[in-house]
């Protein structure tokens, strides 16, 4: 990946060259993004616009490092409460930064939270063409390989979408396992033992070591009803080990799983912005 980090006395900034494509042309990413104040934000911003059209190309997206597998989004609205475990954090001004260099909203996401009880108790008429179950604790890597098979497919159409070899994803998410709980990594499997769909939970360690909130971190399907037997089994799981509350985290407005955690009576309680700018019309 081509990237370039650029500092200044009261910001910084990383530029990636090599960002997913937006509307079929190719993009840069604006990531790792920090200022002390809104003015020094927008100058650090248009230095780094200077670059991306240096190499040629004209539309930016931001805060993202490189792809959505990394970090990415702005916190535009909140209601207050600790950001939960693996969520995005920034400055309040910092989004501002970003206005005053040209870039407005391009999509935008949710997190929501649901007491676990009431949502355990709405369940899914029963499928005879998937089973749901645990992961069983052994070998890590092979889980996430299968994690990995199954993303690809399931997030290919998805907006600002780009690829990461396998190497890089076992590398990411492997250093997690130690704060996994194995029954609340799932999977859908049909009936000829195929993969249908996967969930990942996990604790909300940032409350502290005997956290009361659990995170539906990033579930998928390839098979219609997956999605909503996976959750279910989630929030069953999660309520009969103790957990009061699920977070359904990091939802595009627009997705279906959006849908389905506003059915389940989950209240959003905080916001994000992704940004972008097209350097020329």
């Amino acid at each position: 990946m081509t990237k370039e980090t650029i500092k200044t006395a009261d910001a910084k900034l990383t530029v990636y060259l090599n960002g997913p494509n937006w509307d079929g042309a190719s993009t840069a990413t604006f990531g790792d993004f920090s200022c002390k104040t809104p003015e020094a934000g927008a100058e650090i911003l248009r230095e780094g616009i200077e670059r991306v059209q240096d190499a040629g190309l004209n539309r930016i997206i931001g805060p993202m490092s490189g792809d959505t597998w990394h970090s990415y989004r702005f916190v535009s609205d909140s209601d207050g409460s600790a950001p939960f475990l693996m969520e995005p954090r920034n400055k309040p001004h910092e989004p501002e930064a970003f206005r005053l260099a040209g870039f407005a909203e391009i999509s935008r996401y949710f997190s929501a939270r649901v007491a676990l009880q009431a949502a355990a108790a709405t369940a899914p008429p029963d499928s005879g063409s998937f089973v749901v179950e645990a992961w069983d604790g052994t070998d890590p890597e092979a889980l996430f390989r299968q994690v990995f098979e199954l993303s690809t497919r399931a997030f290919s159409n998805n907006a600002f979408y780009k690829p990461i070899s396998e190497a890089d994803f076992l590398a990411m998410y492997l250093p997690v396992v130690p704060m996994m709980k194995r029954d609340l990594i799932l999977f859908a499997r049909r009936n000829d033992g195929t993969l249908a769909g996967f969930l990942f939970g996990i604790p909300n360690y940032a409350e502290g070591p005997n956290p009361k909130s659990a995170i539906l971190k990033t579930y998928a399907s390839l098979e219609p009803g997956a999605g909503r037997h996976l959750a279910h089994r989630f929030h069953n799981t999660a309520f009969s080990m103790g957990y009061d509350t699920a977070i359904h985290a990091l939802i595009h407005d627009y997705n279906t799983s959006a849908d389905r955690s506003a059915a389940e009576g989950a209240t959003i309680f905080r916001r994000y912005t992704l940004l972008g700018r097209k350097l020329n019309g």
